[in-house]
Parts: structure tokens; sequence; C-alpha cells
């Protein structure tokens, strides 16, 4: 009768002992035996530097002084020699393989549960594994303690938080700070003191830092074991500890009961709690439960405002816990931090970096980097900036090993030029000069409308040479007139000329919002609401793009709700969304589109002063009075003339000999075919709108056949004239030689 064998308990050993057990079944095989020894998981351990027991043994071979090769030589000899003939449990590997273990291995793993127990902790983990191979008679004791690693000195090493300051399973930030190892931290000391605060408090000190990835969560706890390691800080914590997140990804459980018993009457810091909380093991949830109940030392966490938004539900959160909300550092905090990170830059990109460079990057990655908030914003683009100078120096020093390149505020432009699209390195050249002619610039786009173009250009050149409140945004203005005057062409023509790109405009047709949950949309829903994880159409788009031109076509078709949001646009130059995130519109020009009064100027028999007074009188009727007081001005279009139709169609035929030239074919139109093309409109009252179609339809469209059918060769000029009975014809010439 064949004795029934039993299995290894999957509770006994830790996941980093489980882990060790699979590498030494791989060595078993390799060595063609047929039961695993002590010696095969001692060599286990030796090749595995993410375990508790290879950090304990690199501790004893720097005190004790021994050499570590020789240590893998004398166990990986002994492991190819000695044969274990008594199994009666199997180990089940990770790809479903039933090992022998001998006698020795189960008592390894039995009695170093014995130990752990004795220490608070459920599992057997690699330490107290080797704990036990020092201390029973087996080969294990004889490798270990001919080199003074003994049963005591391990228990001893593994009680020292000195063992782990490099971090197997925790680091002490104090320590390092003390070390000098922590690196160049700044000291946000309004911040720092609020904190010390805090945490000095003998009761309901566990904190939980709020803010965005880059705000510098993690850096301030820094800034907290810099200031301990000074003997200044919060009264009576000495050590602040710190968890190896990838041995966390390996056993949470083990780590964070490595992690609490080395803070006691200290500090945890924990970044990321909510991992904890969601999709962490139930036994490292439970420790950190009675952790967060009790007082004997301090957690620390991090979260994002979504991630506190569904841990605030949570009562052991709301009880036990205090939000602290870390702001991001303004441009002059980021460039004091840049100038300590200074050395570390250069020290590792091999450049020499000027101060009005790190200026420059503070403020460039303030305004037009903000899809991450200062200082990391900054510190991204100072990284962005380096590395791309590196190369550059390489390749002009053909690919050899180049030093003491220079960073300077070009290089920081051209990078954030590349990081962000918007090309900012042109926007800064001549500037001056761009704004003081801004009028002619714009009318290189718009025909007529003078007196529209000269406000515009009048009031955004008051805001460029700091002339406004710098909350606010850069301008307000509101455009009235009829349709197809140019109104939503002067927005692209403003988008293009100040940003450098028509995708600067941020376009929201208000016909779309017309009911009151409508403004959800925009803004975001709140937390526990339909289509919270979207976010708001206008704030993620002003998030993304904070130097752009947002445009609200048929502002006055917008529910009322929508008008309560503009105002704090209008007013305070900054809108939280539904996830609580604060969004700025200090660097954005608000222009609003509406055709309100818009029949009156648009009535040929009406005087222009009468038709503006009634069109004045339409608007305030409509529209509440603190909405048009907070506008920096309200801007008039006119019906376009017959000559301003002209100049336009000018500008569309321009548009058509561009794709054409594409082609390498040349489109010469002649003065009676824009003329046959301008007697086309028969809807006057519309403006330019009708002209795009025409050209599409009497000009595009029998030009596509044309090509089809002709397929000119490339040079040719394509000659546009009006036939005598009406339409347009083409005639093929080859261009003089």
């Amino acid at each position: 009768m064949t004795e029934k064998r039993g299995t290894l308990g999957k509770r006994f050993p830790s996941n980093q002992l489980t882990l060790a057990l699979n590498k030494a079944t791989l060595l078993m095989r390799a060595k063609r035996k047929q039961v695993m020894t002590a010696e095969m998981l001692l060599q286990a351990f030796l090749e595995l530097p993410h375990t508790e027991a290879y950090q304990l043994l690199q501790t004893f071979s720097r005190e004790r002084g021994f050499d570590w090769n020789s240590l893998v030589y004398d166990v990986e000899r002994s492991a190819s020699e000695r044969q274990a003939r008594d199994e009666r449990f199997d180990f089940v590997t990770n790809n479903n393989l039933r090992v022998p273990l001998s006698d020795e291995i189960l008592t390894v793993i039995d009695e170093g549960l014995t130990l752990a127990e004795s220490q608070g902790k459920k599992q057997c983990n690699t330490a107290h594994a080797l704990a036990i191979m020092s201390k029973i008679k087996v080969g294990t004791h004889w490798l270990l303690t001919k080199r003074g690693i003994t049963y005591q000195a391990i228990l001893e090493t593994m009680a020292s938080p000195s063992v782990v300051v490099d971090g197997l399973n925790f680091v002490d930030l104090v320590a390092k700070a003390k070390s000098g190892s922590l690196g160049p931290i700044y000291l946000r000391t309004d911040l720092l003191a609020n904190l010390t605060n805090l945490l000095s408090m003998t009761v309901n000190r566990h904190l939980i830092l709020l803010g965005p990835t880059g705000v510098g969560k993690r850096s301030l706890v820094l800034g907290l074991a810099k200031l301990l390691a000074q003997n200044q800080g919060p009264t009576g914590i000495k050590s602040v500890i710190q968890l190896n997140e990838q041995a966390l990804v390996d056993d949470d459980y083990a780590v964070l009961q490595a992690g609490l018993a080395a803070a006691k009457a200290g500090v945890l810091f924990l970044p990321d709690i909510i991992r904890f909380f969601n999709g962490g093991s139930q036994l490292a949830f439970n420790e950190l439960q009675k952790a967060l109940l009790g007082n004997e030392l301090a957690i620390i966490g991090t979260a994002t405002d979504d991630q506190f938004a569904k841990l605030s539900k949570l009562n052991l959160v709301t009880d036990r816990t205090h939000p602290f909300k870390v702001p991001p550092a303004t441009v002059a905090e980021t460039t004091e931090i840049l100038k300590t990170l200074r050395p570390a830059f250069e020290a590792d990109y091999k450049i020499k970096i000027t101060p009005e460079s790190l200026t420059e990057t503070a403020r460039l990655a303030g305004r037009y980097y903000t899809v991450e908030p200062l200082p990391g914003a900054a510190v991204h683009l100072l990284h962005r900036a380096c590395a791309q100078l590196k190369v550059d120096v390489e390749v002009d020093s053909g690919g050899q090993v180049a030093q003491d390149g220079q960073l300077d505020v070009d290089d920081v432009m051209h990078a954030a030029s590349r990081l962000t699209g918007i090309p900012i390195a042109n926007m800064q050249a001549d500037e001056r000069e761009r704004y003081k002619n801004m009028a002619d610039h714009l009318h290189k786009r718009i025909i007529g409308q003078d007196e529209a173009v000269q406000a515009l250009s009048q009031a955004v050149k008051m805001a460029r040479v700091g002339l406004k409140d710098p909350k606010r945004p850069i301008g307000s203005f509101m455009f009235l007139g009829p349709t197809g005057v140019g109104k939503t062409e002067l927005a692209k023509a403003l988008a293009e000329f100040m940003f450098g790109t028509e995708n600067a405009l941020i376009t929201l047709d208000m016909s779309e919002y017309m009911e009151a949950s409508s403004v959800n949309r925009l803004i975001g829903s709140p937390p526990g609401y339909v289509g919270y994880e979207a976010g708001g159409q206008l704030t993620d788009a002003v998030r993304e793009r904070p130097y752009s031109v947002v445009l609200f076509d048929e502002i006055e078709k917008a529910n009322v709700k929508v008008f309560d949001i503009l105002l704090q646009v209008l007013d305070e130059g900054r809108l939280t969304d539904g996830k609580g995130t604060t969004v700025s519109f200090s660097e954005c020009v608000i222009l609003m589109t509406s055709n309100i009064g818009g029949r009156f100027l648009a009535d040929p028999s009406l005087d222009e002063a009468i038709a503006r007074e009634a069109a004045e009188e339409a608007v305030k009727e409509h529209f509440r009075p603190e909405f048009l007081n907070r506008l920096d001005d309200i801007i008039f279009f006119h019906l376009l003339t017959p000559e301003n139709l002209r100049d336009i169609m000018d500008l569309l035929l321009k548009s058509e000999k561009r794709l054409v030239a594409e082609r390498d074919l040349t489109l010469e139109i002649s003065e009676s075919a824009k003329t046959w093309l301008l007697e086309q409109n028969d809807q006057p009252e519309w403006g330019a709108r009708p002209l795009r179609r025409i050209i599409q339809k009497h000009l595009r469209e029998p030009l596509a056949d044309f090509l089809l059918e002709e397929n000119p060769s490339p040079g040719t000029i394509l000659k546009v004239q009006k036939q005598k009975n009406g339409g347009l014809k083409f005639v093929q010439t080859k261009p003089k030689s």
C-alpha cells in the first residue's frame, strides 16, 4: 500500500521564499537530483538578489570580511555532491510540477514559521529560513557558521534597521540623509512647517498627501527626512521608512510587515497608498488597517485627487487620516528647486547649465506645459533639454563621448517647443515687432472689418505688455454681426498669430449646451455621477493646451448655468472641474460669437449708427449685465461690401492655386472668371459663407474632371477663363522657355 504524501501548505512560505523554492527546483533538475536539499535552497538564495536572505548574506560578507565568491563556490559544490533520500512532502512549483522535499527542507520551513510567529509574522520568509539553516545540523550549518553566520548573529542582524538602509524591503530616508546619499532636496518651508505640526500630535496623525503627479508629494517627504537628519522637524520622530516598491509587487504583506516594524515611533511612507485598498492582498490590508487604527507610528500616504475620491468612501480613511493638499510650486519656487538640482543634472548629462536657462525652464514649463504641475513639469522639461543638448554635442564631436556642452535659454525654448507642439521659439523672436503690427498680420486673412480688427488688436496688445490683471484671461470679447462676415475666421487668425497655429483654437458649439445638465459636459461630472471618468470638454482641453484661444460659438444659445461658469472664468481666470482640479485660463483669449442683433447690422437700409444702437439694445435684453460687464469689449462686424467679397474670393482662390501647384501645375484665373464666380452668389446676406461652396461647385469639381480626362503634363499652365455662354473653361499652355 502506497503511503499518502503531503503537500507543502501555501500559507507557510512567503512569496519570496516560494520564488526561491522554484529557483531551487530548477537547480535540482540541472544537477539531476531527485530530492531538494537545504544546500540547493541556499544556492537559490545566493542567486536571488531581491530576497531577505541575500541581503543578510551580503551584510555578513561586508562585516565579517569573507570572500563572497568562495561562499558561492562551497555552496554550489555541496549542493551537487550531497544526496537526500528521506522525503515525505512535495512542493508544487509555479508550473504545477510536484517536487519531493527532504526532511531537512521541511524542518527549515517549519521551524522558520515558528521563528516568524515569535516575531509577530504569519509567514516564513527567506531570512527566517536562513536562520534555521545555520542552526540545524545539516550541510548548510557548517557552510554558514565557519564564516561567522550563526543563528544568533542572524537574529541580531535581522533586528538592525541599518541592514536594510539600501533597501531590500524598505529604506530609512533619515539614515540616507545623514549619510549624504539622499541627494539634493529643496525644502518647501511653509508646507514642511504645517506637516511638522500635524505629525507632532500624539493622536490622529496619519496623513494622505494629495495632488497630481509632479506636484512634489514625494519630495516633501524627502524634505521631512532631511529636517529630521538635522535634528529638526516633528518631536519624537526619528525615522522615515519608505517601502521598496519592487519588493511590494512580490510580497506586499511581508514587505509592509517589515516596514511597520522598522517605523515604530517614526513615519512609514506609502506612495500610492490606494494599492493597499485596491488590488493588494487581504493580509496586507489587514496590517495597514491595524496600523491606521493605532498611534504607535505615523503613516504618510500619497494619492491623486481621483484616488482620494475613492478612498474617502471608506470610514477607515475619513476617520483615521487627514488629507494634506500639496499645491503646485510657484515659478519662483520652481526656479530655486532647479538650482538645487542643477549639480546633479550637470553630473548626469556631463554638461554645463546657465542660471538663465533654469529661470526660463521654470517660466516656460509653468506657462506652456501644464499637463503636469510645477515643479514636475519643469524638471521634465529640463531633462528633455539636457538630453537633446547631449545628443547634439555628441553628433558634433563625431560620435565621441563629449563633455561640457552648455545649456542656454535657446536650448530650453526649442525643447519646450518639441514637448508642447507650440512654436515657442518662433513666438519669442521679434515678438515686440509682431505685436506692434498685429492689425496688419490679421488683415492678411481678414478682409474688411477694420474696426473689429483694430479693437481686438489694441486689447490683446495691452494684455501682452502686462496692462491687465494677471489672474484674468488675456482678453475676453464678444463678436456681434450677421453670418459670414468673418467672426470665426478672425478667431482662427488670432490663434495663428498669437500661438503659431490654428490648432490653438478650442471651439465649443453652444447649441450643444442648451440644457442645464450639459454644464457637466463642460467641466466634468462630480464623483459618483455618470460620465465622471470622461472629464470636462472645456476644462480638459484648456488643461492640455493652456495657451490657446477659446471660442464659444453662438453663445446666446447656451443655458443660463453655462453663463454662471463663464462668470468665474472671466472674473477669476480659473475653473474647478468635476474632479476638484483647478484649471487656469490666465493665458487664454476668450472669444464669443453671437447673431443677436445681427439682423440690424445686416440691414443695408439702416444707418450704421442706428443699426449698432439697435444691436446693442438687443444684446442688453438677452444677456445679464454682470456678464456683459466682465467682457473686455463687444466688437461689431459689418456687412461685407462687394469689394470685400472680391478680396475674399482672391484669398480663397490662392488656396486652390496651392492645391494645383502640388501636382506641379500652375493655375491662372482671369478677372472675368472671378467676376462670374462672384455673380453666382445669390445669397449676399450670408456674406462670404457661400463663396467656398461656389468655388467647390464651379471650379474645383469641373477642374477635377478636366485633370482626369486631359492628364496635363507637369509644368503645364491651366488658364481659367469665362465662357461666352456662362461657366468656366480650362485652357492648357506650356510655360515660356
